[in-house]
């Protein structure tokens, strides 16, 4: 007498079973296409705006102009984009190395005790509201750097950066530390056997088989750094400024203005005029545009060089 189960008694469900499930279905399919009507609908109302803001000033003076001041309804986004650029870089020069440091330690180093305490308490500073890390900034940051003998004015660059760096050490770290630990113990325990060090293990097997993920980790928290809003407007000032490449240090301390900055100014401002007001959406479709190709690039990135483990 054979013993198979038949594939019909093992793929069959109840009626109310089935019935569920397709529910189920719906629900996740109703969730995800919200998600991309969202955002289609928020790229149609820039692009709608920009296209009216476009009509009134020319593009190329936005696109290429070196002014941004509202009161002379001059436009140009230069200024506003390496604003946003120069936050990035310092935001980056702080977060990624201590980020994947914190990674390789919760990761490779700390005990299940430890990792237990830290991971949470490294995921708090995600929670903590970004008007608080501008007020921190301007309160304390910028008094400490002034002990320091660094000129830095009231409102200054360096310090907005450096708490926008601080702010998404969470995001690199937590990433991070995600993609470490999906590298399987063969490859360690592959490396102990070869005589190498935990760190040589750390730096030589585990970051590269896992760079893929850092790597993703770093876009995603990037992009965050570029769309930060309530720090760099209390703690870096209102006036755009191109970088002076001839002075470098003059950049950090003296203010500036980025572009989610620029578009509180306008959303803020009680006479503007009809252009100023669309181009607040003609600075948010060029955001959006920089911070969709770093997405883009980061998964073209993590595709070529993701590992596949069984």
């Amino acid at each position: 007498m054979s013993t198979e189960t038949p594939e019909s008694e093992i793929t069959s469900r109840p009626a109310g079973k089935a019935a569920r499930e397709r529910i189920y279905k719906y629900v996740f399919f109703a969730c995800a296409g919200l998600s991309v009507v969202i955002t289609a609908s928020i790229l149609i109302l820039l692009a709608k705006e920009s296209i009216a803001f476009f009509g009134m000033f020319s593009p190329v003076e936005f696109f290429f102009g070196t002014e941004f001041l509202l009161s002379r309804e001059q436009f140009g986004v230069l200024p506003l984009v390496s604003g946003t650029l120069l936050v990035t870089v310092i935001a980056a020069s702080v977060a990624l190395p201590v980020g994947v440091a914190a990674a390789v330690y919760l990761s490779e180093y700390a005990s299940d005790r430890a990792r237990s305490v830290l991971k949470p308490a490294l995921e708090i500073l995600a929670g903590i509201p970004t008007v608080v890390y501008g007020i921190f900034a301007l309160v304390y940051v910028t008094p400490f750097l002034r002990t320091l003998g660094l000129p830095v004015n009231t409102f200054n660059t360096l310090s907005a950066s450096l708490m926008v760096g601080i702010m998404i050490i969470p995001m690199v770290s937590s990433l991070s530390e995600d993609a470490m630990s999906a590298v399987p113990d063969s490859l360690r325990q592959a490396g102990y056997g070869m005589g190498a060090t935990k760190f040589e293990v750390s730096t030589g097997v585990v970051i590269p088989a896992a760079v893929s993920g850092i790597f993703s980790s770093f876009i995603l928290a990037l992009s965050r750094a570029i769309g930060e809003t309530m720090i760099v407007v209390v703690a870096m000032g209102s006036r755009s400024r191109l970088i002076d490449f001839q002075e470098p240090l003059q950049n950090l301390w003296m203010g500036n203005q980025p572009m989610t900055a620029a578009m509180v100014q306008i959303n803020a401002a009680d006479n503007v005029s009809g252009a100023g007001f669309n181009s607040m959406f003609a600075i948010g479709l060029t955001l959006f545009a920089i911070t969709f190709l770093m997405n883009l690039a980061s998964n073209r990135i993590a595709a070529r060089y993701r590992e596949e483990y069984e």
